[in-house]
């Protein structure tokens, strides 16, 4: 028999403190109800015996929850008396304990966990049997700020990006704190725990080698199976049956043996391939283990399932004339990535469900991205995210663990390392959207130039994991996926990890030292990461700040803002391009988010610009794990930032942009990311500001090859402002209308915004009609600070004067229309600039 038990009801919650002040605040818990998978953070905050973590420096008053020992229990009455010894074997399986616990059934240890990262499975048959007729089930967490505090002072101390203990403990990284995350270490069982009754023998892992012909006519999975008998099923012969897509074999597996690979192969597949490039076909992989030979009667015992895709990945490295590439090589195709990175989408990682996992995903291919970078800081992601990554052909570059610091490579982290990297590997392996292995973030890089060198005198700081470990690991377990060391990383020996012309490029100069325009001094052959900050929706920042009033600089705005000089970077980067001045909170908190989406733009814009030789941008970041001013386009409340609408714009299919030439002058740079060849004619118009008559203009019919790029100089009369603070020049015929201003803004003779607005209400949403009458310069419709519940359809628009743009708000149709067309819901670069 096999039977399956969820234990995620009947939970108590104990503090066991450990002195001082810390037992003081601890002793205040009592006992109290647990949810599982959860943490103690949020078991805390459900009984109301802690403030929001989130709101204003709650997070600061919140410490010695990490540095406290706690106790989850549950009884096991009603399991026990339902197994009432008809199985051979059972095990406690646990998804996720985190982090350092000890585990007990009936008072008898069963087994211990020190790695937040991977799963457990105790043996508690004995345990169970012997706990009476109600036996406990205890887990019971050590402190994880004492076991990495430990660990640092027998260790030594290490490197790494901040003062805390995080290279110390197999634990999501930034729950330690980050420049974007709060430090909230907690404990907990935050993955599903079950009991799993079996007898003779059961699926220990199921691994599919998926890969496809060169001609794409075949589709081959090579299934390999581990086998876990009990004692009694060791001289049972067992067999292996594998279904995939109408496709059947089956493999005996004689007694005593415990390893099998089956293989399938299916004619046609039809193969998956990233959004943009084709369908995303799945099929159900289903093994089935049974207790008897081929022919014969057969009892299953167990079964597993999954949906695979066929398609083959590769990274295409090789040396070239400029140095050598970093290509993601789908099918045999190069693919364009259009990428983001990608961080745990809140601090306590229970809380994401796959409702939250869809929304996100959604937004990320609404925005035109086609990879998420699961960053080394965080954690392997849940079964949902890998599988609607799949759906959505939304392609996942992994890293392993391991981020911004030297790490220790002794006992017990080595052996707990290679653990946690197998059972990764195993688990997500069956997914077709997981395209790269990494090896960390940024290690590699730092060891290079962060002045670790210094600091380790000779000492291992992790590259025994990232250059022999975990390649070891994911050669023999996931052969057909690519293993690259770590971003940044160049292949080539005696290169600089972080070199332009080889491998994957981390570009930060212009977030912390120089002025966004420097991305085109740029030319990265993959742009793994780089990005700009702005503050959330002005409604996620409210909610989460109770300051009056509420400024750029009062005490909860700061404390929501964790990056190393965060508002001065956001303020020099507004004196560049719009001057410097004592700005209002409603004029700082758009222009730094227009000043974001810019920014993005010119750099996105140029890396595409140069495709072939840059393959790929993988900008920083997609999301946030809480409110927060950031990098990200989507912040901790699911709310789109002006960012977000740039990322749809450059990520789009087809695109054009204005790109300054070497030496002088301008060029029309058209995109074409389509298997169709692009017929179209563009038309550059230098213009007036003022009324928006031509000037001087040139057309320019093209053709653009399927998945190329075409750049068309444009000639000097159009090129060359007579009056740069008074002109602009559009590009138009190649879809969303490319933008070129001559001077930066605080340069330009804006006038005051003069427009018509209209109202209508369309069933549920609202449309609001903007008819300019001057230009007007990215408009935005913030409509959160109404109702954080609604969002426009469009943003950062610029007009023409005579133009107009409608936007559409869903859900909107409730919306005061006075105060939609008002500042500062309604706002326009004219507004904050116009004299």
């Amino acid at each position: 028999m096999t039977a399956w038990f969820d234990l995620h009801d009947g939970w108590k919650l104990t503090a066991l403190p450990h002195g001082g002040i810390l037992a003081e605040q601890a002793s205040g818990v009592g006992e109290v109800t647990a949810t599982v998978p959860g943490c103690v953070h949020t078991d805390l905050l459900d009984h109301g015996l802690i403030a929001d973590p989130y709101l204003d420096d709650n997070e600061d008053r919140l410490g010695w929850i990490g540095r406290t020992d706690w106790r989850y229990t549950r009884s096991l009455a009603a399991e026990a008396e339902a197994l009432d010894g008809t199985a051979e074997r059972v095990d406690l399986v646990c998804a996720g304990l985190d982090t350092v616990a000890t585990v007990r059934v009936g008072g008898r240890e069963v087994g211990r966990s020190a790695n937040m990262h991977r799963s457990y499975r105790f043996d508690a048959t004995e345990a169970l049997a012997e706990g009476g007729a109600d036996p406990a089930l205890e887990v019971e967490f050590a402190s994880p700020y004492r076991y990495a505090e430990a660990n640092r002072e027998r260790m030594g101390l290490l490197p790494g990006a901040y003062d805390e203990p995080y290279q110390y403990i197999r634990k999501m990284a930034c729950n330690f704190g980050w420049d974007w995350g709060p430090t909230l270490v907690t404990s907990g069982i935050w993955r599903p725990i079950r009991l799993h009754a079996w007898s003779t023998a059961r699926l220990a892992s199921v691994r599919p080698l998926v890969s496809v012909s060169e001609d794409g006519s075949l589709g081959r999975v090579g299934v390999r199976v581990a086998v876990e008998r009990t004692g009694p099923g060791t001289d049972v012969p067992l067999t292996l049956a594998a279904t995939v897509a109408g496709e059947t074999t089956t493999v005996a597996v004689p007694a005593g043996e415990t390893e099998a690979a089956l293989e399938l192969v299916v004619a046609d597949p039809g193969l998956w391939w990233p959004r943009g490039h084709g369908d995303q076909p799945l099929h159900d992989l289903t093994v089935e283990l049974s207790a008897a030979e081929p022919g014969a009667d057969q009892s299953i015992l167990d079964t597993w399932t999954r949906r695979i895709g066929f398609r083959n990945v590769a990274v295409h490295s090789a040396p070239d004339q400029h140095g050598a590439a970093f290509a993601l090589r789908v099918n045999g195709r190069d693919v364009l990535v259009k990428g983001a990175n990608w961080i745990p989408d809140d601090t306590f990682p229970s809380r994401i469900g796959r409702g939250r996992y869809r929304e996100r995903i959604d937004q990320a291919a609404e925005a035109g991205i086609n990879l998420l970078r699961v960053w080394g800081g965080g954690i392997y992601e849940s079964e949902d995210f890998y599988e609607l990554c799949s759906e959505h052909g939304m392609l996942v570059w992994q890293d392993f663990l391991f981020a911004c610091a030297a790490y220790p490579e002794d006992e017990p982290l080595a052996t707990e390392v290679e653990a946690e990297a197998r059972d990764a590997v195993v688990r997500l392996a069956p997914h077709p959207s997981l395209a790269v292995w990494c090896g960390n973030n940024e290690n590699i890089w730092g060891h290079e130039d962060w002045g670790w060198k210094e600091q380790l005198d000779g000492r291992a700081w992790g590259a025994g994991y990232y250059l022999d470990v975990l390649p070891r690991v994911v050669a023999e377990l996931d052969p057909t996926r690519p293993y690259w060391p770590g971003s940044p990383y160049s292949e080539a020996e005696g290169v600089h990890p972080n070199e332009a012309t080889h491998g994957t490029m981390h570009l930060w100069d212009v977030w912390n030292e120089v002025d966004y325009t420097v991305y085109r001094d740029h030319r990265p052959r993959f742009a793994a990461e780089f990005g700009y900050q702005a503050p959330p929706a002005h409604s996620t920042l409210r909610g989460s700040v109770t300051d009056a009033p509420l400024t750029s600089t009062s005490p909860g705005v700061l404390h929501h803002q964790k990056a190393i000089d965060g508002n001065g970077k956001l303020a020099r980067g507004l004196a560049a391009h719009f001057g410097d001045r004592d700005w209002s909170y409603d004029d700082w908190h758009y222009l730094t988010q227009v000043n974001q989406a810019r920014a993005l733009t010119v750099g996105i814009e140029h890396f595409r610009s140069t495709w072939p030789y840059c393959t790929g941008t993988v900008m920083w970041q997609i999301n946030d794990c809480w409110p927060v001013t950031s990098w990200a386009a989507v912040d901790g409340a699911g709310l789109r930032k002006p960012l977000w609408y740039a990322l749809r714009r450059v990520y789009a299919d087809r695109v054009a942009t204005v790109q300054p030439v070497s030496g002088g002058g301008l060029a029309v740079v058209l995109g074409n990311d389509t298997d169709q060849e692009w017929s179209t004619e563009v038309t550059v118009v230098r213009r007036d500001f003022d009324t928006g008559r031509a000037l001087s203009a040139s057309a320019h019919p093209v053709r653009v090859a399927p998945r190329g790029a075409l750049r068309i100089p444009v000639p000097e009369g159009v090129a060359r402002a007579q009056d740069p603070a008074r002109e602009v020049l559009t590009a138009d015929g190649a879809g969303e209308r490319a933008w070129w201003f001559f001077s930066r803004d605080h340069e330009l003779d804006y006038r005051k915004p003069e427009f018509d607005v209209e109202t209508r209400v369309d069933g549920a949403d609202l449309r609001v009609k903007v008819r300019a009458r001057v230009l007007l310069r990215d408009l935005v419709l913030n409509v959160d600070r109404l109702d954080p519940g609604v969002s426009a359809d469009s943003a950062l628009v610029t007009l023409l004067p005579g133009e107009s743009h409608t936007f559409t708000v869903p859900g909107g149709a409730g919306l005061d229309p006075e105060a939609v067309t008002a500042p500062p819901v309604l706002k326009c670069v004219n507004d904050s600039l116009a004299n």
